[in-house]
């Protein structure tokens, strides 16, 4: 780590102050630990980064923790889906994989310990009833009828709540604190209840499960976890957390440090209401390339380094701040422009015939991968005497400054000729437009006149003889409003979902290039966006591509301005 810490956000700052000033011995030691109850979010990723990310600039290790304490919403599926996703992002945790549910046997000896000093009893009031008993943010609550119970009692029902002896609900375990205290987490809280279900860990060992904020502090205590960062809503129950740490023998003391969670524009990051969304059919699964999950994001094609590099930019600090979606948008752009390799592809094709082009003929062109990194190489594009060119190049009846195909005017093809429109085939019963006839300048090969004339528009397009046929998803945001967050609890959530959140184009034609392009490649169409291979639907033969992102167009912006 360098010793200037200028640039440092808080969270670091205060790490590299403990590490200098001998605290913890000067090691460092974080963890990660999601409930596997469903999939990894961009949310998410902002606390991967951060808590892998420290481990690694200082030297010390990152726990890759399940916090599986809730049988009834866990499944493999999730478990494999996290570890996968952490891989995918770049991160690895060596032989420090560990599981909430590796320590359910220290835990019950924890809560036997807080009972044998009187600080926890058993209590038979239905969960109903203990809301009641908590009283309001300005009234204090009352004590349980149950709270006096004798130890010995409290141990005795304890261990026949172990042995199975009572049903779902009968019985909780509960912190005896402060009734009365300002915080509502100090007042009792729960720390064990009856649970008849199987884990998928420990199978039918335990039918007692500890409650989350039992189990996270003193796993983080066991693993010797120095720096227990977490999101700002867990501010309140540090206290909690300090008086469980400061009432049982643990082997260390970790401290919590908060930071604000990620507020993303037209996104939501509930789990809750992300599982709502897949089990309501609005969106097809968790990985639909329209969710904001991890595992979403990467068949929609953005990039690990992408998302690590947004959660770099959008920092650490302890106020709540909205970012909006362009940012995240922006730094998949830079990178898939570093790196994506370009293609040609007609999204909504319109049929050109150059008529003074033989019938038979074919040539192929060079066409460089990438324009700034020739390490790439080039790929061959056919030319031939049809061809395809986006609709939206040619006006008819041109507006004032569209410099593309019309009527009259000449245009420049891509890597390829200089080709002029003579005619403009119409359907007789539509009136549309299906066929552009139009001649090439044969002394123009390769993008330049024979005489220097220069023309203005450069178009895209694709052999129609060798062009591979494709579906193309373009993709919007799902949510109609920019923080869905703030309304979703309120409305319903039909009326907040965005009914253009996905077309389909079934019709696209794509350069032969693409033939053989594997599932999760990445390519810019150019002038059209950045592409992914869809890795469930797409086979050789039947492409299928998802948009990332799309590019800015010059003469959509000036339209939208006319």
């Amino acid at each position: 780590m360098s010793n200037s810490t200028a640039r440092l956000d808080f969270i670091r700052q205060r790490i590299h102050d403990d590490v200098a000033a001998g605290v913890n011995g000067g090691q460092v030691v974080t963890r990660f630990p999601p409930e596997p109850n469903g999939y990894l979010h961009i949310g998410h990723a902002k606390s991967i980064c951060l808590n892998f990310g420290v481990a690694d600039e200082f030297g010390g290790i990152c726990f890759m923790r399940f916090d599986d304490t809730n049988p009834g919403a866990e499944r493999r599926e999730y478990v494999d889906a996290i570890l996968a996703d952490l891989h995918w992002l770049g991160f690895d945790w060596g032989d420090h994989q560990t599981h909430a549910s590796d320590y359910f046997s220290r835990l019950y000896d924890f809560a036997v310990e807080l009972i044998g000093q009187g600080q926890a009893y058993v209590d038979s009031l239905s969960g109903n009833a203990i809301r009641e008993y908590r009283g309001t943010l300005t009234e204090p609550g009352r004590n349980s009828p149950d709270r006096d119970r004798p130890v010995t009692e409290n141990l005795r029902l304890f261990e026949r709540m172990r042995a199975g002896e009572f049903a779902d609900g009968q019985y909780v375990l509960r912190a005896k604190i402060d009734m009365a205290a300002a915080n509502l987490n100090m007042r009792d809280p729960v720390i064990y209840r009856i649970l008849h279900k199987p884990h998928p860990i420990t199978g039918d060992r335990w039918c007692i499960y500890p409650m989350y904020d039992f189990t996270h502090c003193l796993s983080d205590a066991l693993e010797g976890v120095t720096h227990s960062l977490c999101t700002l809503e867990f501010e309140d129950h540090r206290p909690l957390y300090d008086w469980f740490i400061n009432n049982l023998d643990t082997p260390c003391q970790p401290q919590q440090i908060e930071f604000s969670r990620l507020n993303l524009g037209y996104t939501i990051v509930s789990k809750r209401v992300l599982n709502k969304l897949v089990t309501e059919g609005y969106v097809n699964g968790w990985d639909d390339p329209r969710m904001p999950t991890l595992t979403g994001l990467r068949r929609r094609g953005y990039s690990p380094a992408s998302i690590r590099d947004f959660c770099s930019r959008i920092g650490i600090s302890k106020s709540e701040n909205n970012v909006e979606l362009g940012m995240l948008e922006h730094c998949v752009r830079e990178d898939l422009d570093r790196n994506a390799p370009r293609v040609m592809g007609v999204l909504d094709p319109l049929r050109v015939v150059i008529e003074n082009y033989p019938e038979d003929g074919e040539e192929w062109f060079d066409a460089a991968n990438h324009p700034a990194r020739p390490e790439l190489g080039t790929r061959k594009v056919p030319f031939s005497r049809e061809l395809f060119i986006e609709r939206a190049d040619f006006m008819e009846h041109p507006a004032k400054k569209f410099f593309r195909l019309s009527p009259g005017r000449e245009v420049r093809l891509r890597y390829a000729y200089y080709i002029t429109c003579n005619e403009v085939i119409h359907d007789p019963a539509s009136g549309e437009v299906i066929e552009l006839r139009c001649s090439h300048d044969p002394h123009s090969r390769g993008g330049g006149s024979a005489d220097g004339r220069k023309v203005k528009g450069t178009l895209h397009w694709v052999c129609a003889r060798r062009a591979q046929p494709a579906s193309v998803r373009l993709y919007e945001n799902l949510f109609t409003v920019e923080y869905p967050d703030s309304v979703q609890r309120d409305t319903q959530l039909a009326t907040i979902i965005n009914p253009e959140s996905l077309r389909i184009l079934d019709d696209c034609q794509v350069e032969p290039s693409l033939k053989a392009a594997q599932p999760g490649s990445r390519f810019q169409f150019e002038r059209q966006g950045y592409f992914c291979v869809d890795s469930h639907d797409s086979v050789p033969g039947q492409l299928v591509f998802n948009r990332t992102v799309s590019l800015r167009d010059s003469w959509a912006r000036l339209n939208k301005a006319g």
